[in-house]
């Protein structure tokens, strides 16, 4: 490529929010705000949160000497102007969402890369190129006989292993390079989940691309017009659509889902998976739930685009507001006409008739407040509990919980896995003692194991017309701890 044609190239790029953002004079501290707020689990925040925590962020930071002047309200104005945030109303929700917007998250992701920058070409990115190549050339050959010498090549290889392992045995890779290959499949699999997003925008332009295509054009009924009457999902036959699909469809295919499941537990348990981090253990272990999460939201997006079009089609909603459009272009197309003719300080001796209408600014206008006709619900202040965390702790101790079987549940339920929840332990285990088992192994869990933020949701109970629901903290079992466990 011509520089001359990379120089206009970069120039475009520089308007996109990408780079605006790494070159804005605030970078620093908007980036470091931005992971901030969205750290862990937080994809998307509503509203009151969001303006919650960044009020919050902003205290912090001018405490310590830095200039942010605005509030947290026109700092998230500003960030949804600059494109680094993005805001939607899902159907049913009370107040509006926020997330990071595609380019935000590869200006994130970039910056991580920049502060953990990868020191060596690594064996496992090596391995994946030459795989995928030798791949590729496989299953471009249209020669039968080379296809079948690299078929035998492979038999070949698959017995010379099964007598290699019939005769001394099985030899794992070492510590080093299954570190290093796991942590390359998260690096992957990150990307791949902060891509769902982009997917997605590329959705919400397509439906806004088709809804103008319907507006502006100026038969009476048009190619996207003809599509959508006769059935035809425009939205889900494009080409980002059919892409989504396919790997939708890869991704809800219950051997591959199982075989992932089966392969991501089988990782996690091995002895060199202790070397991993936390943060690095608990996204294997979502990996699965975190895909589908993502895929799932995506996949509702696009049906709701395709709904809303055709609705907005089979409603003739379109025509007025094509009607509309046109009179907009007409009156735009008059006035350009004579712009060279009539000055805009020029007198043009007409007249306009006054309605009988009165005619008020909206701002005049007062709203309607149920508040002023409420009645007086306030409740008096009660006396303090006496129920300190030093008094349940006391009722805990003193109780008949039945700790020692509680503990062997959870001793068995490592020994299969490598780590496990209260709602794990409830599901295998019936709830003997009811609430009380419940609290015993929460109980249990605050000492012997680790509590991540969030909430989990489990159940228990003879049979479904006697079930108990409720909402604990999210405890995890590791089998780590798994010595402090015995009796």
């Amino acid at each position: 490529m011509k520089s001359s044609r990379a120089a206009a190239s970069l120039r475009t790029l520089r308007e996109q929010p990408l780079w605006r953002l790494l070159a804005a004079n605030k970078a620093p501290v908007v980036i470091a705000l931005l992971q901030s707020l969205y750290q862990d689990n937080a994809k998307v925040l509503p509203g009151s949160a969001l303006i919650e925590r960044l009020s919050r962020e902003l205290e912090d930071l001018r405490i310590t000497g830095e200039e942010m002047p605005q509030t947290a309200h026109a700092y998230v104005a500003d960030w949804l102007s600059e494109g680094w945030l993005t805001r939607r109303f899902p159907a049913g929700a009370s107040e509006e969402e926020y997330e990071l917007s595609a380019e935000a998250l590869s200006a994130l992701r970039f910056i991580l890369g920049v502060l953990k920058p990868r020191t060596m070409a690594t064996e496992s990115r090596l391995s994946l190129v030459i795989q995928q190549l030798s791949r590729l050339a496989e299953e471009t050959d249209t020669n039968p006989a080379s296809r079948l010498e690299t078929l035998r090549k492979e038999r070949d290889k698959i017995d010379q292993a099964i007598a290699e392992v019939e005769r001394s045995g099985v030899k794992p890779i070492s510590k080093a390079r299954a570190l290093e290959r796991t942590r390359e499949v998260i690096s992957l699999a990150e990307e791949l989940t902060g891509d769902f997003r982009s997917v997605r925008d590329e959705f919400d332009k397509l439906n806004r691309g088709l809804r103008q295509s319907i507006m502006e054009h100026d038969g009476s009924r048009g190619d996207v017009l003809e599509a959508l009457f006769a059935g035809v999902d425009l939205i889900g036959g494009s080409p980002a659509g059919q892409t989504f699909n396919a790997f939708w469809q890869l991704l809800t295919d219950n051997e591959q889902a199982q075989t992932l499941l089966e392969s991501l537990e089988a990782v996690v348990s091995r002895p060199f998976a202790r070397d991993l981090s936390s943060h690095e253990r608990k996204f294997l272990n979502g990996l699965t739930g975190a895909l589908l999460d993502e895929g799932g939201g995506v996949h509702e997006v696009l049906q709701s685009f395709a709904r809303s079009l055709k609705s907005f089609v089979q409603s003739r909603e379109f025509l007025e507001h094509r009607r509309i459009n046109g009179l907009l272009k007409s009156a735009t197309s008059a006035a350009i006409a004579n712009k060279d003719i009539v000055r805009a300080n020029q007198l043009i001796e007409y007249s306009l008739e006054l309605t009988s209408s009165t005619l008020r600014s909206v701002s005049q206008s007062t709203l309607y407040d149920p508040a002023e006709r409420m009645a007086d619900t306030s409740m008096a202040q009660a006396e303090p509990s006496e129920l300190t965390l030093d008094v349940i702790s006391d009722l805990v101790r003193q109780s008949e919980i039945d700790f020692r079987t509680l503990k062997q549940h959870v001793r068995d339920m490592l020994n299969r896995k490598s780590q496990v929840s209260v709602g794990d332990l409830l599901s295998h285990f019936p709830a003997e003692q009811g609430l009380g088992s419940v609290v015993g192994y929460i109980a249990l869990g605050a000492k012997h194991g680790e509590v991540t933020p969030g909430m989990e949701t489990i159940s228990w109970g003879a049979d479904e017309h006697n079930k108990r629901w409720a909402k604990v903290p999210a405890i995890y079992f590791i089998r780590e701890r798994y010595d402090e466990l015995k009796e």
